[in-house]
């Protein structure tokens, strides 16, 4: 009778592969106990869309903070007011509101042109929960205020009529891009990407070349023909001459305007010879029915920084974004400085609308 034959070397597999068998389906036993509707975890992940469209819809539709129209005069109590945000830092804001005495209630009424009382304020928690951003230039409802130490909580954003994000503004009606023509010299790339990123808010603008008194009238005669090439006007101003304020101050009345440029063209130094600040401050001192709040940083001259030697370009001053008051109505926001903006609007299919020349000569093509 014949024995049948069988290797000894074949048993550590078998018994291997039979082990990793068992494993295997212990796995998926104890998958499919854990997912008994063997549903795919694939599936399981939310949608990143329908997340995106659920996170919209809380900010603007929350029932935990309805959103307020421009139009809209909310009842307010005596701990509450309605004003603008002035600046932001860390997980403080500075707000500007009309002085509205404790035993006061009603409807908030704006009165342009009088100096309000600042408070400093937090974002209440709802907001941050409902991811409802508050910006600088933001009109906001304050509640919870104590009138005598001047601290509040904001509680709601108004709706905004504009918004850009480099640097992050709110309603903002005016842009003043900022170049100077020598220390530090004017970049043409570098200018052109201000333009653009400008232009891509799709607020008007306005173009401004500081230290003009630097530079020779001939130089200043081919960038101006330059830039009408480009389909600019633009105006040459300089702090210590005074050339170009009387328009520029023109330009900005009743306005909220944003001034953006690179580190040290002398952004913080044209902001000084604009608002005027002794007219400022001696405004306030006549005006009795408001709490002047003398020593705030609202009133105070913005620090001014050198050009570096060794670089040619500006060093940064400004750390925050602040809306400083004008003496003839508006406010102005100063913006850090950076020598390049981050163009996120811009795709390439929208680059040539943001050329005045490219747009002229298709009109003109098109009138042909």
């Amino acid at each position: 009778m014949k024995i049948a034959s069988f290797s000894l070397l074949r048993l550590p597999f078998t018994v291997s592969a039979t082990r990793h068998r068992f494993f295997s389906a212990f796995i998926v036993a104890a998958g499919r106990h854990q997912n008994p509707n063997n549903v795919s975890r694939k599936l399981q992940q939310p949608n990143k869309n329908l997340l995106k469209a659920r996170e919209t819809i809380n900010k603007h539709f929350s029932t935990l903070a309805p959103i307020l129209s421009l139009e809209d005069k909310p009842q307010l109590s005596h701990d509450q007011a309605v004003g603008t945000v002035a600046s932001a830092q860390a997980n403080f804001m500075r707000v500007v509101v009309q002085h509205i005495p404790p035993e006061t209630s009603g409807s908030f009424s704006k009165s342009s042109g009088e100096i309000g009382v600042e408070l400093l304020c937090v974002v209440k928690a709802v907001l941050k929960k409902i991811k409802r951003r508050v910006l600088v230039g933001d009109k906001v409802l304050v509640g919870s205020i104590d009138w005598v130490d001047k601290r509040g909580a904001i509680e709601n954003v108004f709706q905004r009529k504009t918004e850009i994000l480099d640097p992050p503004v709110a309603n903002v009606d005016h842009l003043l891009v900022l170049f100077s023509m020598d220390q530090p010299k004017i970049e043409p790339f570098s200018l052109t990407r201000f333009l653009v990123e400008a232009e891509s808010t799709g607020i008007p603008l306005t173009l401004a070349l500081n230290k003009s008194e630097l530079v020779s009238q001939e130089e200043i005669k081919a960038w101006k023909s330059r830039l009408r090439s480009w389909a600019y006007e633009p105006i040459f101003c300089s702090v210590d001459s005074k050339r170009g304020l009387d328009t520029l101050q023109f330009i900005m009345r009743e306005q909220t305007s944003v001034i953006v440029g690179p580190s040290g063209v002398g952004k913080s130094s044209l902001i000084n010879a604009l608002r005027g600040n002794k007219h400022i401050l001696g405004a306030v001192k006549e005006q009795n029915s408001f709490d002047p709040i003398l020593g705030s940083k609202w009133y105070e001259e913005q620090r001014v920084g050198e050009v570096s030697v060794r670089s040619g370009r500006g060093k940064h001053t400004t750390r925050h974004v602040s809306l400083l008051p004008l003496p003839d109505g508006g406010y102005l926001a100063d913006t850090p400085g950076f020598n390049q903006p981050s163009l996120l609007k811009v795709t390439k299919n929208s680059l040539a609308h943001h050329f005045p020349e490219v747009q002229s000569r298709r009109q003109g093509s098109c009138a042909s």
